[in-house]
């Protein structure tokens, strides 16, 4: 049983974990959105949200803080120049969670984790591109309402 164990431990060793996590956030912080698992994303709202938080104040301090999670320069030069500034006024709640269906291989939930001020939708992007070819057949009965209908009141020539 695993009664009041917070963390999920993803099926991985520490250090493991530890590493995915600062991966993943770098990868998030960078690109705005990642895709991953539904687990894997809960575990890094959780990891990140605390690093965003801390960029807000801009010091020493705090930037060397995020670099020992990160571990990558230009993800914590993103952070503090680009993020920090447009979730200034966020009191939390910097990531969003919206979940894509399953995987195909092994019908794993899978997720898009994006940060909320940078969203751009990227699963309306995929809807869209999904959309049906319609068939001659089709057609021929979606021009035949389109003939009824009135058309827009034009001045007439006295």
């Amino acid at each position: 049983m695993r009664h009041n164990k917070a963390v999920n431990h993803l099926g991985r060793q520490s250090g493991h974990r530890k590493a995915m996590l600062a991966n993943m956030a770098s990868s998030l912080i960078l690109n705005k959105h990642i895709e991953t698992t539904l687990a894997k994303a809960k575990s890094l709202r959780e990891y990140v949200e605390p690093l965003i938080t801390k960029s807000k104040n801009d010091t020493t301090a705090n930037r060397r803080v995020v670099f020992s999670y990160l571990k990558q320069k230009e993800a914590v030069t993103e952070l503090f120049r680009t993020v920090a500034p447009k979730v200034a006024d966020r009191p939390g709640g910097y990531t969003r969670i919206l979940k894509t269906g399953f995987r195909a291989g092994d019908a794993a939930d899978m997720a898009y984790i994006e940060l909320v001020d940078f969203s751009a939708a990227p699963v309306e992007k995929e809807v869209k591109a999904e959309k049906k070819t319609t068939t001659r057949r089709s057609r021929a009965k979606k021009a035949a309402p389109k003939a009824e209908e009135p058309k827009a009141e034009e001045p007439k020539a006295e």
